[in-house]
């Protein structure tokens, strides 16, 4: 994505040797990397929902949980990949960890190449959907250019109707409905109803989670 930021790996564990020596790898391989010793410190640092990148979350501390800073993300629609590390094997919190959007599970001591594939594989899914994103937020701030009554009118012109039929549902004439119609096309650069529903289903209408 041109003009991006450049990733950013966020480390969140109370165990501060572990903090440096994970600081020393992921440097070593050129990821920007961001540490916290607790999940509290983490959530009171988050200002940067647009950089990308991951979160390597220990998965039992003191105070708040690896698992728990994660509902707590989630119920802040907060959707970094997040890939745990424990030093207990322990099927159960790696099931709900999944079940929650985990992308990884990786039991400590582990292998240095496993992490970096694990961080390289998260932080290219997470690039795909703040793309994605970005796509949305242009396609909706097209389409925030419309009028309230061009936009009645584009829902419907992508819906397939007639401007006869949508003149009926909006009690307004047909040559109304085609004046409405030729100046929403103007103000999206669009050419056909066929392109108005394409970008009216890819910009859907619904909350999408922040980035």
């Amino acid at each position: 994505m041109e003009n991006a930021p450049r990733p950013l790996i966020r480390v969140v564990d109370d165990e501060a040797s572990l903090r440096r020596a994970l600081v020393f790898l992921l440097e070593s391989a050129g990821w920007d990397v961001a540490t916290y010793a607790s999940a509290a410190d983490f959530l009171t640092a988050w200002t940067e929902p647009a950089v990308p990148g991951c979160l390597i979350l220990d998965i039992r501390m003191p105070l708040m949980s690896g698992l728990e800073l994660q509902r707590t993300l989630n119920d802040r629609n907060i959707h970094l990949p997040i890939i745990f590390l424990t030093g207990h094997a322990d099927v159960s919190i790696a099931v709900q960890a999944m079940k929650l959007g985990a992308c990884e599970f990786i039991e400590k001591p582990f292998k240095d190449q496993v992490l970096l594939d694990a961080i390289s594989q998260a932080v290219r899914h997470d690039l795909v959907r703040h793309e994605e994103y970005a796509t949305w937020r242009a396609l909706r701030e097209r389409l925030e250019k419309l009028s309230p009554r061009e936009m009645e009118v584009a829902r419907l012109v992508a819906e397939g109707l007639p401007n006869k039929s949508i003149g009926q549902q909006l009690n307004i004439s047909e040559r109304t409905v085609q004046v409405h119609r030729l100046h929403l096309m103007e103000k999206l650069s669009i050419h056909s109803a066929a392109e108005l529903a394409q970008m009216m289903l890819r910009a859907g209408h619904k909350e999408r989670h922040e980035a």
